[in-house]
């Protein structure tokens, strides 16, 4: 029997889609993540946003296109949301919400929905498929700061950390074949034991297998950036890439997304980060017109983003989430909103040109992932995208300067030196 997975949304929703991918692997399942001809849908659902409660809801139609006889069965955030969106739909046989999503597997040929409350124990029933590559492991669920703007910890539950133990045994057997594993959650920063924040104590405990495996964490609060944090991130040559989730350059929208840090704070790690760490590439998201932000509010954002030289940035247009804080503050007009973005975008576009120019004078080390074109595409350790013109071999290191800026990364050329 034929299962196709479908996978929308974050980094933890394909943690734990590879996880279900995986089990029914073992029971003799023939599995595809890509759309195709199936005789069961799994689609794992995203609700961050409007548009990817849509695209969850379109993607049940795609399904159904492949395979009209097929069974679907949905599950994920948008679910969890409103599953009545999931039951009038044609061939969706069985729903359930962000809890416990491995009992799909028991109930491929069950009928109904099956909302679980939100356990406030962290859901250990998942291990994700040994890859040669990449690997995401999930060390944390749920999420306790409640921006105004954020439906997730809603959908998701209260924040809950994954037993030590259980991280690390997870990483030991990856260790034999991947190559690089990046640790997620739904808020990594707020991994805790004993309830005390504690990300540089997972990172220790990874040190042994660092000789074999390249390590890197998903979205970071800035606030989990300590000097110990520092101290065990540099021990365990944690790849230099650091997310940070800034959201707003202006003190005054903080305020209203319900954030808990300033802007000047936020300085100051990054400023940390480069004092420690070569040339390290720090990213961002920025909500562009959230609810009641003017133009000086957004002229604050611009002026910090140029300051803080970030080498990349996601773009969001706020869109409002029923059920969150914000929706009861005073909209900004679309045309605005889409205005300001590219505004931004032109910001974004400055700042990368510059790290992409920096980054010549080194020796980046490349994992090469997969053929595009005429290309072999890898990322370097600060996660620069790189195409390489060369022939190489999928799942190897490659030392490689880059030549020029090249689409969303830079095209590179190969090097003997070690970085």
């Amino acid at each position: 029997m034929k299962v196709c997975i479908i996978t929308l949304g974050c980094k933890v929703n394909q943690y734990e889609s590879d996880s279900l991918l995986f089990a029914l692997e073992k029971l003799g399942y023939e599995v595809n993540t890509e759309l195709c001809y199936a005789d069961y849908y799994i689609i794992n659902t995203c609700a961050v946003t409007n548009e990817a409660e849509k695209k969850s809801r379109q993607m049940v139609a795609k399904a159904r296109s492949c395979n009209k006889n097929a069974k679907i069965l949905v599950c994920g955030c948008a679910s969890e949301k409103d599953s009545s969106q999931f039951e009038k739909l044609e061939n969706v046989t069985y729903i359930i919400g962000t809890e416990n999503k491995t009992k799909i597997i028991e109930n491929l040929e069950s009928n109904g929905v099956d909302l679980s409350e939100q356990s406030l124990v962290y859901d250990d029933n998942y291990i994700s498929k040994p890859t040669k590559t990449r690997a995401y492991v999930k060390i944390q669920d749920g999420c306790n700061n409640f921006c105004s703007y954020c439906i997730i910890p809603y959908l998701r539950g209260r924040s809950r950390s994954r037993d030590l133990e259980s991280i690390v045994a997870e990483i030991d057997n990856l260790s034999k074949t991947t190559k690089e594993i990046i640790l997620t959650g739904i808020d990594v920063s707020d991994y805790k034991i004993n309830g005390e924040r504690c990300l540089d104590i997972v990172l220790e405990k990874l040190l042994k297998y660092k000789e074999n495996v390249r390590f890197r964490l998903s979205s970071l609060e800035q606030g989990v950036i300590s000097e110990k944090f520092i101290e065990k991130a540099k021990q365990l040559n944690l790849c230099p890439h650091f997310h940070l989730s800034l959201q707003s350059g202006c003190d005054e929208t903080l305020k209203r997304m319900n954030r808990k840090y300033k802007t000047n704070d936020f300085l100051n790690t990054i400023k940390s980060l480069r004092k420690h760490f070569k040339n390290p590439s720090i990213t961002t998201d920025v909500i562009v017109g959230f609810p009641e932000e003017n133009e000086q509010e957004f002229s604050k954002t611009l002026k910090f983003i140029k300051k803080a030289k970030f080498s990349n940035i996601h773009i969001f247009p706020y869109s409002m989430r029923s059920g969150t804080v914000a929706t009861r503050y005073k909209q900004v007009d679309g045309n605005i909103k889409r205005k300001r973005v590219k505004k931004l975008e032109k910001i974004k576009n400055v700042l990368f040109a510059r790290y992409i120019k920096k980054s010549k004078k080194q020796i980046l080390k490349v994992l090469v992932e997969e053929k595009q074109g005429e290309f072999w595409v890898g990322h370097s350790e600060n996660y620069i995208k790189c195409y390489l013109p060369f022939e190489v071999n999928q799942n190897e290191f490659v030392n490689v300067r880059i030549v020029r800026q090249y689409n969303d990364g830079a095209i590179v050329k190969k090097v003997c030196k070690k970085p």
